[in-house]
Order: structure tokens, then C-alpha cells, then sequence
């Protein structure tokens, strides 16, 4: 049976720690296909950037992923967004920060009904904070924990630097940080603000 991955977000932009993060889950869970969805309006950030824009970068920053499909997610929560996929059995990637807070999401218990968790833990991250939120799950068996190594990339700083006009190199896939620029994204506004 086809094993597919689901890694979603807002990829604002999508950075090297996102790509290191998908190549280690098609690895670790062979998967078949992974499916990146762009969430278009994420429910639990705020994202000034458009959608379309921050599909093509995915596009580009996960073109020599194997098996990686990039699309757009119009659904804010992941719930509906599995919900709508209904796929059979998918592995839903997504990184300890973001299971530390999965009692918060909406309907925590319908998401691990419809797809397993990969859950990315990175060395000295606190093993307490997943064993505190596996232990309130009636289905802990659902999520499987897999060890990545830690890269130092996130997109608010790399906005910021873009918008200081500093260099984003190592830091965005080259293809993604060609694009920014060519497109003239996070530039600070011709006015100077």
C-alpha cells in the first residue's frame, strides 16, 4: 500500500530547515508521496504574504523532494483540511514545537483519527513537554516520534533580514531566495517606512 505524508504550513518562506524536514520523513516513513499543503489562510497565524506567492516559493524550495506534490491548502485547520484530503491512512509531519501545542488545535482526537503524527524531535529539545501531551491522547499509538537533525532556519528572522537588505544565503533553498529577490518580496517598502 501507498504510503502518503501531509506536511503543511504557511512556508512564509518556506526555508532549509522545511526541506531537510520533508527529505527525513520521506526516509524515515518511506513515504510514497508527500503532499506539502500551503495553508492559504492559517488558522493560528497571522500571514500578510500571498498565498500564491508562497505557493510558487514552496514549489520551487520543494521541487527535488521525492515524491513531494506542493499545493494549496484553502482550509485554516488542519482538521478540515485531513477531513476534505480523506486519504487512507496518511502520516501528518509536523514538528515537537508544533506537538507541544496539539491539545490546542481543533479537534486534536478527529486529526489522529484521520492520519498518524510524525512527530520531528531534534537533539536537546524537552522529551517532558511530548510525553505530557502523549500521555492526554486516547490514542498515543498514533503518533510516532523520529529524530532530525537541527537546522538553524525560520522565517520570521528571514524576512527580517531580507528586509534589512541582508543576505538570506544558506539559509532559503537558492531557487527560493532567486525568487524573493527577482519578485522583490520583503523588500522594505520604496518609502522607507
Amino acid at each position: 500500500m501507498a504510503v502518503t505524508g501531509i506536511l503543511g504550513g504557511a512556508f512564509d518562506p518556506p526555508h532549509v530547515g522545511h526541506v531537510a524536514l520533508a527529505r527525513e520523513a520521506v526516509r524515515h516513513f518511506g513515504l510514497d508521496r508527500l503532499l506539502v499543503r500551503v495553508v492559504e489562510h492559517p488558522g493560528h497565524k497571522r500571514v500578510t504574504t500571498p498565498a500564491e506567492a508562497r505557493l510558487v516559493l514552496a514549489q520551487l524550495a520543494f521541487a527535488d523532494v521525492s515524491g513531494a506534490e506542493v499545493e494549496l491548502d484553502r482550509h485554516a485547520r488542519t482538521v478540515d483540511s485531513l477531513e476534505a484530503l480523506a486519504l487512507d491512512e496518511p502520516v501528518l509531519v509536523i514538528g515537537a514545537d508544533e506537538f507541544a501545542g496539539f491539545l490546542e488545535w481543533k479537534r486534536p482526537e478527529r486529526v489522529l483519527e484521520l492520519a498518524h503524527l510524525g512527530v520531528a524531535t531534534r537533539p536537546g529539545y524537552p522529551r517532558a513537554r511530548l510525553e505530557a501531551v502523549l500521555a492526554k491522547l486516547s490514542r498515543p499509538d498514533r503518533v510516532e516520534l523520529f529524530a532530525i537533525e537541527p537546522v538553524r532556519a525560520s522565517s520570521s528572522p528571514i524576512r527580517a533580514r531580507v528586509e534589512r537588505g541582508e543576505p538570506i544565503d544558506g539559509l532559503v533553498p537558492a531557487l527560493v531566495a532567486a525568487e524573493i529577490e527577482r519578485i522583490g518580496l520583503y523588500a522594505p517598502s520604496p518609502s522607507g517606512r
